[in-house]
């Protein structure tokens, strides 16, 4: 996408997050892991742009509607993915069929962020497609409806719908909001691909972490319990956490790759990023406590 495009376009920002601690406390009879962790949103992230339609479908969506449904697709394809496996895709064409939206989208992504770093990357553009298609669409879906919407796409879509650093529990959709102090980061991605089933199905993953109540959390006295096993199987994601660990505390976020590393100030934490070898695909920002997707609703609106 050349730049003059770039600038022409709306877009809505579609942010990353870290999971500062992530404990696993045991399994549901269905198979889902019960979590506690705390989702940290940052001002930095990918960006999404929607270009409303009301055309009839055609080619393969109106195979799938019958030629009932406005067409749904990306500008640009996301490379190696097919629309029909794009999360973006998945929740438009969800709140379109949910809403019985008579409109479409053309929707360009501007791609920032690694994919399968465990920084929320797809949830973030899920939950972005809900919120801005249903501001855009006029579908009038409360953030409720849109958080049960984006929890059948994936368990941190709600998260990220509502916008806010927040605790959450259960397979992550019980949300207790919870303001931190607003640190800098610095996240660090190595040039591998983790699978989160793999994580999560390995019968070496702790699952009997006790629970801890959230007016007890500190940084110090947590961890993440998918990070050892992950450090054991990638010696990629090792040697950029003991890297890291030298300039300030560090921990992997997610099941992976990505690691974070906590400073105070930003230049600080520049400088340190300045010193990383090139093979590391690395960003600094801001923790806040409030998502940049929940401000530019508020200016459309």
């Amino acid at each position: 996408m050349n730049s003059s495009e770039t600038n022409q376009k709306d877009w809505w920002p579609s942010p990353a997050k870290l999971n500062l601690f992530l404990h696993i406390l045991g399994r549901y009879d269905n198979g889902y892991h019960q979590l506690q962790s705390l989702f940290q949103m940052l001002d930095y992230g990918d960006e999404l742009a929607f270009d409303v339609t009301c055309s009839a479908a055609s080619g393969t969506d109106k195979e799938r509607t019958g030629g009932n449904a406005p067409t749904i697709r990306m500008n640009i394809p996301l490379k190696g993915v097919p629309d029909d496996d794009n999360l973006i895709i998945k929740a438009a064409r969800l709140l379109a069929q949910k809403t019985q939206c008579n409109k479409g989208a053309v929707i360009s992504l501007n791609k920032r962020l690694p994919m399968g770093g465990g920084i929320g990357g797809g949830s973030s553009n899920a939950a972005t497609t809900l919120v801005a298609l249903n501001h855009l669409w006029q579908t009038g879906l409360s953030e409720d409806e849109l958080s049960a919407l984006g929890l059948t796409l994936g368990a941190d879509v709600p998260i990220f719908v509502r916008g806010l650093t927040a605790f959450a529990a259960g397979v992550g959709e019980q949300i207790s909001p919870a303001p931190q102090q607003e640190h800098y980061f610095l996240v660090a991605t190595p040039n591998i691909h983790i699978s989160t089933a793999d994580v999560f199905t390995s019968p070496d993953l702790p699952r009997n972490t006790p629970a801890i109540r959230w007016e007890d959390y500190e940084f110090e006295k947590t961890r993440n319990d998918c990070q050892q096993l992950v450090v054991n199987r990638y010696p990629e994601v090792a040697k950029l956490l003991q890297w890291l660990v030298h300039y300030a505390p560090s921990r992997m976020t997610g099941t992976g790759a990505s690691v974070f590393a906590t400073f105070s100030d930003y230049t600080l934490a520049e400088q340190v990023r300045a010193k990383m070898p090139d093979t590391w695909q690395s960003f600094v920002a801001k923790g806040v406590n409030r998502s940049p997707l929940l401000d530019k609703l508020e200016q459309q609106r």
